[in-house]
């Protein structure tokens, strides 16, 4: 099927597409990787009369160090995450994810940005941002902000920014010492995103306890959520066996998934406490080095 017609624009400047966006409202949609969007035009289920294509914006794309903090530009290709030696020594729960998604087309092609800003269910870098404590940077006439990832993910496809907003950058804070972080997920095996996705960030204190943790689940609900009660069963915990078991437990006891083609709610609460179990396990061993 084809796309219903529109206007093409590319702007070559942030200031350039924030007038677009500015001028032309609802009308318009913005175009990062076209992964997400392509589909939904040529099913028209978005049929907007401009369409923003951002990718000759200079500056949006890239992965740079920046005293203690990781920035990320939002163009950034997944297949530049996956490839990134920086991320790999600093956090590699990041490519772990990114070579998980989709097939090498949509890895080279689709955006951190454009993931994010569609803020798919079952897509997989939404849950890997709250697992870091991402922040999330925007521009937009009224100026820049700065929205953390907690706050960025409201609903269905549904993220908080707003109409006029651009995502531009995505920062993460270097991890400190004893830290670990892992992405594991059992995917849709036509589509790869996520039936059950599970990110997780520990650091391990003294006595090799867990001193503060982050688990967060994708493809179990509206939206990329975190399941503080599976946080909460391993801080203060040394992370055994044992206690690896009952935060996933306490996972899956969180969510309530929703039957479909795929497997009923039963099956779905089974996979999240199997997946988040891995991600834990694997974090842990991360963090102990």
């Amino acid at each position: 099927m084809y796309p219903a017609s529109f206007d093409y624009h590319a702007p070559t400047s942030v200031d350039d597409a924030l007038r677009l966006l500015g001028t032309l409202g609802d009308d318009a949609k913005l175009l990062a990787g076209g992964h997400s969007l392509i589909p939904l035009l040529k099913l028209r289920f978005a049929r907007p009369a401009h369409l923003i294509d951002l990718r000759r914006i200079p500056g949006l794309a890239g992965i740079r160090a920046d005293d203690d903090q990781i920035v990320i530009g939002a163009l950034t290709t997944h297949r530049t995450l996956e490839r990134s030696t920086l991320l790999r020594g600093v956090l590699p729960i990041l490519p772990e994810a990114a070579e998980r998604i989709g097939d090498p087309l949509v890895r080279n092609a689709g955006t951190i940005g454009g993931s994010l800003a569609h803020a798919d269910p079952g897509a997989d870098l939404p849950a890997v941002m709250l697992a870091l404590g991402a922040e999330l940077r925007t521009a937009s006439p009224r100026g820049g902000r700065t929205i953390a990832a907690d706050d960025f993910f409201i609903g269905l496809l549904t993220s908080a920014l707003e109409p006029d907003e651009l995502l531009t950058e995505i920062r993460v804070r270097r991890p400190g010492p004893a830290t670990g972080g892992a992405y594991a997920k059992r995917p849709h095996p036509a589509s790869r995103f996520a039936l059950v996705g599970a990110a997780v960030v520990v650091t391990l204190g003294a006595g090799e306890t867990v001193s503060s943790a982050r688990v967060a689940l994708t493809g179990v609900g509206e939206r990329a959520i975190r399941v503080p009660a599976a946080e909460g069963a391993l801080v203060g915990r040394a992370p055994d066996a044992a206690t690896i078991e009952r935060a996933a437990t306490e996972a899956a006891a969180g969510v309530e998934p929703r039957a479909d083609l795929q497997g009923d709610a039963e099956y779905k609460r089974h996979l999240t406490r199997v997946i988040t179990q891995r991600a834990i396990a694997r974090a842990v061993e991360r963090a102990r080095g």
